[in-house]
């Protein structure tokens, strides 16, 4: 999620991102938005942005620590885990960039895939117009930062007991990130 400040406010957009970690100190993020998104108008060239990484998350009932039982001195929580990227935007309205990059999304994202599609499966004539109708963005890094909060500071029963629960209704994501940061 790449968080801008405009004039009219604080603006979210919801965009896939790629690393590119030999440039800059700690990376740049390429992405690509529609042309029609105002986005790419209303942000300054080095404007000061911020993306979000969230990772497993979820609610943590008080019901889950054996100890509630005995003090019923507990509340509900959230445990999380997220990444804020910190940098400046970079607009590039240029078909060759926005090319590289719809490349290595396309290339990353069809990875998996049995066939995987690829660029040169569309007409060149469809594939110009279409990305004529994006602007690529890449937004230099200027500090990281990682934050979780997956119950480091309960006890071991406790913590235990919301593990057990949190696997027991399916949510195995943030069960195992709990245990990992334990480790």
């Amino acid at each position: 999620m790449l968080v801008t400040h405009t004039a009219s406010g604080l603006d979210a957009n919801h965009l896939p991102f790629l690393l590119d970690e030999r440039r800059g100190a700690h990376g740049t993020l390429l992405a690509h938005v529609a042309r029609a998104n105002p986005l790419w108008r209303k942000i300054g060239e080095g404007a000061p942005v911020l993306v979000v990484f969230r990772g497993a998350q979820g609610y943590i009932s008080p019901n889950w620590y054996p100890g509630k039982q005995e003090t019923h001195r507990y509340v509900p929580t959230w445990n999380y885990e997220v990444v804020h990227a910190h940098g400046r935007l970079h607009v590039h309205d240029d078909e060759k960039f926005v090319r590289g990059v719809v490349a290595r999304l396309t290339r990353r994202h069809e990875a998996g895939e049995p066939c995987p599609w690829k660029m040169g499966d569309a007409p060149a004539d469809y594939l110009a117009e279409e990305l004529r109708q994006i602007v690529g963005i890449e937004i230099e890094l200027t500090r990281l930062e990682g934050k979780r909060k997956l119950g480091q500071n309960r006890e071991a029963r406790d913590f235990e007991g919301a593990v057990h629960a949190l696997q027991e209704r399916g949510h195995e994501d943030l069960a195992l990130a709990m245990r990992q940061a334990a480790e």
